[in-house]
């Protein structure tokens, strides 16, 4: 697994609204921005020095999302330019909390808690955080 020994801090990830990110009425669909915090989470690991696919093959460890609360605050629409953020809330033995929020220049336009199980990837059970990845995580919590 690459690591890099670092405290850093992902920076948001930005995000352009396209056409395709938007329902008949021209309004972000609720669901893509699901897909806006998992490249942010992505982002943020690939920050630390992590990167998942490497993980899960030699570590046997990747990460499972087994709960979601999102806020829905105000809607983003076709060119908005939006920042998504991942934050470490909380690091556990098997699992993360991410809090994370798409913004519209200062405004937040989406939050959410996003809690993610480290599992084995051959048998989707539950193991411990790669001790390298828990250090990092908790320097950021």
């Amino acid at each position: 697994m690459e690591h890099q020994d670092q405290r850093t801090r992902a920076q948001p990830w930005p995000v352009r609204v396209y056409y395709h990110h938007t329902d008949a009425g021209g309004v972000v669909y609720h669901g893509t921005y699901l897909d806006f915090f998992e490249a942010a989470r992505i982002e943020l690991l690939h920050a630390l020095g992590f990167d998942l696919a490497v993980m899960a093959e030699t570590r046997h460890a990747m990460f499972i999302v087994y709960r979601i609360r999102v806020d829905y605050h105000k809607p983003a629409r076709l060119n908005d330019q939006l920042s998504v953020t991942a934050d470490i809330g909380r690091v556990g033995r098997a699992r993360v909390i991410f809090g994370q929020r798409v913004l519209r220049g200062g405004e937040v336009l989406v939050s959410a808690a996003v809690e993610a199980a480290c599992v084995d990837p051959r048998t989707l059970r539950p193991v411990p955080l790669p001790d390298e990845l828990r250090e990092s995580l908790e320097a950021l919590a």
